[in-house]
């Protein structure tokens, strides 16, 4: 299947890498392209044979640059008949950032500036891997408008309160070695071992059962919301789905016969 913003690929098994395909506008999402990657959501959530995602943006200089906000303006200038379409159209996906849920691991791939929702999609990963030059920051108050795509609820979230008041109320950049530090991004590589970096994390998470991860995920998510104890006693879909599975035999299977286990993902 082809798309028109994006590229989707699957470089080796189980692993589907989606590519932001917009480098001339720093590859910043417009209408048509939050459609096209709802789709590929859709997609990857789907396919038992995906175990997980790489999401990334064409080129080294710009992750995602957010929403397009010349795509935008061109919308408002058009009049209110044509902002209603849009907004009708954006309220009937799923975005990313909107999908709390999501069952599968998702490596963010920061190979450039993050910047608005391009920074609320990294939040959104599960793990993110980032070049040395990567850079995030969420500009919108600079813009009259706010981070209102997860980044002023996700970032509070993720780090101390006083820190992250301050990345949102100045718009400020932050570098991928702070990132580091700030416990954001698990890795920083030299731009020409970016890839080596992600595959490397990939490696490791791929030597477990896939819907071992997707249960661990879920339980871990879904318990964010929770009291500890109600999060310890509750009945997770993904956690029954896994139990009921072959490779919940295969691993202790495996480990008595003293080999490395073969994952089916069923």
């Amino acid at each position: 299947m082809d798309y028109e913003y994006f590229s989707y690929e699957v470089p080796r098994p189980h692993v589907a890498w989606v590519t932001i395909e917009r480098p001339e506008v720093s590859n910043a999402i417009n209408t048509p392209a939050h459609v096209e990657w709802s789709n590929i959501l859709d997609r990857v959530a789907a396919d038992h044979d995906i175990w997980l995602a790489v999401f990334t943006g064409r080129g080294d200089r710009s992750f995602c640059a957010g929403r397009d906000l010349k795509h935008m303006s061109m919308i408002q200038q058009r009049g209110p008949e044509a902002v209603a379409e849009n907004n009708a159209t954006m309220a009937s996906i799923t975005r990313f950032i909107d999908r709390y849920d999501f069952p599968k691991p998702v490596i963010g791939r920061i190979n450039g500036a993050a910047r608005g929702g391009g920074f609320e999609v990294a939040l959104a990963c599960d793990l993110v891997v980032a070049a040395e030059h990567a850079s995030f920051a969420l500009p919108e108050p600079k813009r009259g408008i706010y981070a209102g795509g997860g980044g002023v609820h996700r970032l509070p979230r993720q780090l101390p309160l006083k820190l992250a008041m301050e990345y949102l109320l100045t718009g400020k950049e932050m570098t991928a070695a702070e990132a580091l530090e700030h416990g954001l991004v698990n890795r920083v590589a030299p731009t020409a071992g970016l890839d080596d970096a992600v595959n490397e994390l990939i490696d490791q998470i791929m030597a477990c059962a896939p819907l071992s991860i997707q249960a661990t995920k879920q339980a871990a998510m879904r318990g964010l919301d929770m009291g500890l104890g109600d999060a310890l006693v509750a009945e997770y879909p993904a956690v029954v789905e896994m139990m009921a599975s072959a490779d919940a035999k295969e691993g202790p299977l495996a480990f008595s016969e003293k080999r490395a286990p073969h994952w089916t993902g069923s």
